[in-house]
């Protein structure tokens, strides 16, 4: 129960503290070999925001933290609404150069990493933060409770801010979670998919286990280890783990899990038919929405076998599918996906360092689609990804849903390099064996693409082409190769 003395809505800070008073010793977050209780976060995390507080970090001010997953990023967030600031999270590998142009952009009075960055702010690991006194903080509350970055389409980063202050909410509702449940991370926790839904679980009482980097088999095996009740993936890893050998897959035990979420890119319908196949409709879900969160949709395993291909319908916020002068479309008609938040709400984000790409109300995250006549929203491509070849559009999400599906490429990138005749061809990189036989892809595709959809030119490369978060960053692969094809 909330006290006279205490804000309502609940800081996350307090919030904290009620879950470590009733769960103790049970284990709060795990990561490697390193777990720790409730009762140890709670000590370590009043600790460490006197740590903050004597360095200058004040209510309201953002706090950038370059920690790879771990206990101590954890704590980190923690600390910081605990003393009323805002996490900032990062790439624990970002360039020195954009780090500080991120921090310069939060206004950070420092940082929070381990190793040693070249920026103009004082750079502290966890626990260097760590105070004597672990007792109880004053209630505080963050004006945002997180600030993650995104570069977006232009490669320049931006920050954005969540339009809900650092309070406990029932937001679990959405991501499934239960406060008996296992929680596992392999994405990293950086990007605004991980961080919101693993917090989610976190603050509902969940263990939460943390992957210090993906790996396809030690996924498999943490959930058979830990008994993981609810898992967060991308297509990249989906892809990675089904492409396992059959006996490895089956060697693990995965009967734990009850929900497998699935988000952040396109996931080719082969690729999800097979998980769903595999675990069952019921464990499947997906979600499409920005860091923004302005608006959203939600599918179930069940209803994508009646609407292959759907990222869902609408359960938060409005959609509309919008032509170039800004026309409402037809079902069935593909245009740009503008978003809002319902009449009345406050915003949900905001920007420090970028515009909003507005019509009128509506907002714009860059995505093209269109609705079916139930309301259900398919996905073609980013708008700025999309290539144009011969006056025909191609969206390279479906060239490489294509490419992906032959059991030698490991992952792709499609981008749209200049052509003297077509204005642009198609060139894919793939992540394949040197030695793999493009006539064979080439047959491979012609039964599943039109002529002017498939790639002209193939380049094979031997590291990933996405992130851990799931992440292509077409226009920079486009800028790259621009002048030398």
């Amino acid at each position: 129960m909330t006290t006279a003395t205490e804000p309502t809505p609940v800081p996350l800070g307090v919030h904290i503290g009620r879950l470590a008073e009733q769960l103790g010793d049970r284990v709060a977050v795990v990561c490697g070999d390193l777990a720790r209780s409730w009762r140890e976060i709670e000590s370590r995390t009043n600790r460490m925001a006197r740590g903050l507080e004597a360095r200058g970090v004040t209510e309201g001010r953002l706090v950038t933290i370059g920690l790879p997953n771990s206990v101590e990023f954890i704590e980190a967030c923690i600390a910081c609404w605990k003393v009323g600031a805002v996490p900032q999270p990062v790439s624990s590998r970002l360039p020195a150069l954009e780090l500080q142009a991120i921090v310069e952009l939060a206004d950070a009075p420092i940082v929070i990493a381990a190793g040693d960055f070249d920026v103009d702010r004082p750079i502290y690991d966890a626990d260097a933060l760590l105070e004597d006194d672990d007792s109880p903080l004053p209630p505080r509350i963050s004006p945002s409770w997180k600030a993650p970055t995104s570069g977006g389409s232009t490669g320049r980063p931006k920050l954005i801010l969540a339009g809900t202050p650092g309070v406990h909410q029932a937001v679990s509702g959405v991501w499934q979670h239960t406060p008996d449940g296992i929680a596992l991370m392999p994405g990293p926790m950086y990007h605004n998919g991980p961080f919101s839904s693993a917090f989610a679980g976190f603050f509902q009482g969940s263990t939460l286990v943390l992957m210090p980097r993906f790996d396809a088999e030690e996924t498999l095996r943490l959930v058979e280890k830990h008994q993981a009740t609810w898992v967060y993936l991308v297509p990249a890893m989906m892809g990675r783990i089904w492409r396992l050998p059959e006996d490895v897959r089956s060697r693990y035990d995965v009967s734990s899990l009850r929900t497998v979420w699935h988000l952040a890119a396109p996931c080719p319908e082969w690729l999800k038919a097979a998980w769903i196949e595999w675990l069952g409709p019921e464990k499947i879900w997906e979600l499409y929405a920005g860091t923004e969160a302005q608006a959203g949709t939600v599918i179930t395993g069940a209803e994508w076998l009646a609407h292959r291909g759907s990222v869902g319908k609408v359960t938060f916020g409005e959609m509309v599918i919008l032509d170039p002068d800004g026309n409402p479309l037809p079902a069935g008609e593909v245009g740009e996906v503008f978003l809002k938040r319902p009449d009345g709400m406050g915003p949900s984000y905001h920007y420090i360092g970028a515009e909003a790409r507005k019509r009128g109300e509506w907002e714009s995250l860059g995505d093209i689609g269109w609705l079916d006549e139930d309301g259900y929203l398919y996905l073609a491509d980013r708008r700025t990804d999309m290539i144009l070849v011969g006056g025909s559009n191609v969206y390279p999400a479906e060239v490489e849903s294509a490419l992906d599906e032959h059991p030698l490429v490991q992952s792709s990138a499609v981008i749209g390099l200049p052509d003297e005749d077509l204005g642009h061809r198609v060139h894919a990189i793939i992540q394949a064996p040197h030695d793999i036989d493009l006539d064979d892809l080439s047959r491979h595709l012609n039964e599943r693409l039109v002529r002017y959809k498939q790639p002209r030119t193939f380049e094979i490369v031997d590291q990933p082409l996405r992130d851990d978060a799931g992440k292509v960053r077409r226009s920079a692969l486009a800028a790259e190769r621009a002048t030398s094809h």
